[in-house]
């Protein structure tokens, strides 16, 4: 069974070079990677941040993944009980602190990661990111 990648004939200059091309400028990328990575690292795991809710009754601290390092509720919260509210609240806040300690990591790496590449190694499980490298691949090659 044949497919019509069978019946492409050898690449054009064109193509070589926009390979050349995509291969030096990975290796450019791993050598910046390899050089600053364990610096970048290091300030990527000291990321925390602090966020509050909107009433400002629930503070939240997490840590580059989204734990929570800390959760202070301030005292007021018992002026109004509403346990669902609080909650929501809670939530809400510790999902914008998320949220933006992921974006400081992003920040971090942007100078040797594009931060699209970056974001699906966060988030992404291993075959979201190894789809994500297939794609990137395959786009080059149709070029």
């Amino acid at each position: 069974m044949s497919t019509d990648d069978d019946h492409r004939g050898p690449p054009d200059d064109v193509q070589l070079q926009s390979m050349r091309s995509f291969a030096e400028s990975l290796r450019g990328q791993f050598e910046t990677l390899v050089s600053e990575g364990p610096r970048l690292a290091r300030e990527a795991r000291e990321v925390s941040v602090t966020e509050r809710s909107s009433d400002g009754l629930v503070k939240v601290t997490v840590d580059p993944r989204g734990a929570i390092l800390a959760l202070d509720l301030d005292p007021r919260i018992y002026r109004r009980p509403d346990a669902r509210a609080l909650g929501e609240s809670i939530l809400d806040t510790i999902r914008r602190a998320s949220e933006a300690a992921q974006e400081r990591v992003l920040d971090i790496f942007e100078p040797v990661v594009p931060r699209d590449q970056m974001r699906v190694q966060l988030q992404g499980s291993p075959e979201d990111v190894l789809e994500d490298v297939q794609d990137r691949l395959n786009r080059r090659e149709g070029m």
